[in-house]
């Protein structure tokens, strides 16, 4: 059951590659030009695309019953729910509006986030008696669709920069729009990074000192460059970190990242030296023809609709649960605390939008700023910060 669960992934991974493609042959609509019915390429699209989103339905549903659980314990479970979810939020708004071009932004976006996913341990494990609860399959499911719908209105929000930003004079716009496209770059960098050090069986072990004093061991599946707290190499002519980390920071976690923003920084670096042009540049000419108006309603729609949905998943559902099972609504874990900032951050989104008259660019502004913290929040605090809520 989990080998079919993982081909079932392969499956889906691949035909959203493939779909991509095909959208992206379906986007030469004239101007303005909103396709009251579909062109070839896009009804093949967006039929790749369900084929697809079902396999991974079927994915989730054979690792369910292989675990026994719901499989959204652990990293590699959430992310790729989440980015199962965002291939389903698209298919929705899809039919909504029927614009091939969202797909060609929105789907690579979930090509990425399964791709970072599948680089964590897919072990399947029984959980631990914390999560041993109905909840874990309310609230984090909640959460993770309430995220996703959000993440469509960041790509809807991303067209309407790159069409509408001026590529060809530097201004503080283009610096931001490129360094968006920069930590786009630096996930495909710790793809080809993990799975380079994984095909080459890297391993090295440390024993460090954790919060408590006690003495605890580690494995690092990189060169560590930074390593846990009060840490000693025990694998010999395995690399020795440059510093080890306060407690407070995973030393592994840690090293994951600076090893994604190294290797963003020189895949970044040989695609400026081989097309010498800023990566929002490049992608112009395939949004040449957007109806920019239809993308700002499109992000809008896309917040109006995740947003209740985010805030029953991650704040109702999680203060419920806590209350359960830590009984308290609330402790100011640092995940705690990041879903209080984007919520708040959506809320001041659709407040200026409602009542301040913040549409177009601004709105998209806004739109790709949100996803941003969404990102901090699925790797930066699960990856670095430790907390109650930290991932294994």
């Amino acid at each position: 059951m989990a080998e079919l669960s993982s081909n079932l992934l392969y499956a889906a991974f691949f035909l959203y590659l493939v779909a991509t493609v095909l959208f992206g042959g379906a986007i030469k609509q004239k101007k303005g030009q909103m396709e009251k019915k579909q062109s070839k390429w896009a009804l093949l699209a967006i039929w790749v695309t369900t084929i697809g989103f079902i396999a991974q339905i079927g994915y989730f549903i054979t690792r369910w019953i292989a675990s026994g659980h719901a499989p959204v314990s652990n990293l590699f479970e959430f992310t790729t729910f989440f980015g199962m979810m965002l291939v389903g939020a698209f298919i929705g708004i899809y039919y909504m509006y029927k614009t091939p071009v969202l797909g060609v932004f929105t789907l690579p976006v979930a090509i990425l986030i399964i791709a970072y996913a599948s680089m964590f341990p897919r072990e399947i494990s029984p959980l631990i008696p914390a999560l041993q609860s109905d909840w874990l399959h309310i609230h984090v499911t909640t959460a993770a669709i309430g995220q996703s719908i959000l993440a469509v209105s960041f790509a809807a929000g991303l067209i309407y920069l790159i069409k509408s930003v001026d590529q060809s004079k530097r201004s503080a716009k283009t610096f931001w729009l490129e360094a968006i496209m920069f930590f786009l770059i630096c996930t495909v960098g710790f793809v080809l990074v993990s799975s380079g050090f994984k095909a080459m069986d890297y391993k090295a072990e440390f024993t460090w000192v954790d919060k408590s004093g006690q003495t605890a061991e580690m494995e690092y599946t990189m060169p560590a460059l930074v390593g846990p707290h009060e840490s000693k190499l025990e694998t010999p002519d395995a690399f020795k970190p440059f510093f080890d980390l306060p407690p407070i920071l995973s030393g592994r976690k840690a090293n994951t990242v600076i090893w994604s923003l190294g290797a963003g920084i020189v895949l970044y670096g040989i695609y400026r030296l081989i097309f010498r042009k800023r990566a929002g540049a490049l992608l112009q000419p395939l949004v040449k023809n957007v109806n920019l108006d239809l993308m700002d309603e499109i992000s809008y729609r896309a917040v109006m609709i995740g947003f209740p949905v985010f805030t029953l998943g991650a704040l109702i559902f999680a203060m419920i649960w806590a209350q359960i099972a830590w009984s308290r609504f609330w402790g100011w874990d640092p995940k705690e605390v990041w879903a209080l900032v984007t919520w708040l951050f959506y809320a001041a989104f659709l407040h200026l939008r409602l009542s301040k008259g913040w549409q177009g660019e601004k709105s998209a502004w806004l739109a790709v700023i949100g996803f941003g913290i969404i990102l901090f929040n699925l790797i930066v605090v699960n990856l670095v910060i430790k907390g109650l809520h930290s991932y294994a």
